[in-house]
């Protein structure tokens, strides 16, 4: 499937909405929204470096379909919240997906995806591949995450019992009921700042079992090494005093990732011979 246009374009969006947008184009996009003449000036820009990196300067749907719909996707876009990721990430696929279908239509590609997509997914090796790939994403963090509740739990509780300790002997002079409501404010410091954690390593699990299960597909095994060498280098401040407990936390929780996800995919190489 010849795909030179494709790239032609992608390059092009590229360029245009990463490169040579300065970040005050945006914000102004974003404060302004359609009054906003930078805005304008992106689209006009991207429409030509589109129509220019094509080759195709005899057809003239290229230039107007990106000019209208990157200008409809970016307005469309200025009235989101601006710090969500996700509104980011429809805002790439909305230009992604205009691109490949404006490809599709000027190759006159559509007859060839239905065969293409059936020769792709039509073979075991990509479901298993598919499937591998799905379980050490958030299913296996979920079940590492189950069988690592325990001991996430008793940090939580050394913590705070630490917390209240060493708030109670700075603090004799005050009432039983400032010591209980800053208590309380510890505490709900200690569950928000555990959730923050929890999410960030859950995307950091992520990240790691797709090396290891990438690595082990590939054969690459000293990439695995190098993996666990450079996860080996965290250190807690030797100030706190469940500094042991979250180091074995760590440890329990890196090796068990590490080994699911190395025997995932010595299983995935066996079933596909």
């Amino acid at each position: 499937m010849e795909i030179n246009l494709l790239l032609r374009l992608l390059v092009a969006h590229l360029l245009t909405d990463f490169i040579l947008q300065p970040k005050s184009w945006v914000t102004d996009r974003e404060e302004k929204r359609g009054r906003s003449s930078k805005l304008y000036l992106h689209v006009l820009i991207t429409t030509l470096i589109a129509y220019i990196l094509s080759g195709l300067y005899s057809n003239w749907v290229i230039p107007i379909v990106i000019f209208s719909s990157h200008l409809l996707i970016d307005y469309l876009k200025s009235r989101t919240d601006k710090n969500k990721f996700s509104y980011f990430i429809a805002d790439q696929i909305a230009h992604l997906l205009v691109i490949v279908i404006l490809w599709l239509s000027i190759e006159n590609k559509w007859t060839e995806i239905c065969p293409f997509i059936e020769t792709v997914t039509g073979t075991s090796r990509f479901w298993i591949i598919t499937a591998g790939y799905t379980f050490v994403s958030f299913p296996l963090g979920i079940i590492i995450g189950k069988a690592t509740q325990k001991w996430r739990d008793q940090i939580g509780r050394e913590k705070r019992q630490a917390a209240i300790a060493r708030l109670e002997s700075q603090e004799t002079e005050k009432s039983n009921e400032e010591l209980t409501e800053e208590i309380s404010i510890i505490t709900k410091s200690n569950e928000d700042h555990g959730v923050g954690l929890a999410s960030a390593g859950k995307w950091i699990g992520i990240c790691e079992r797709v090396l290891i299960l990438t690595f082990v597909l590939m054969q690459q095994y000293s990439a695995i090494g190098f993996l666990m060498t450079a996860k080996s280098i965290l250190r807690f401040s030797e100030k706190e005093t469940n500094t042991q407990l979250k180091t074995e936390y760590i440890l329990v929780g890196t090796l068990v990732s590490f080994a699911t996800s190395a025997m995932i995919g010595v299983a995935m190489r066996m079933a596909m011979g």
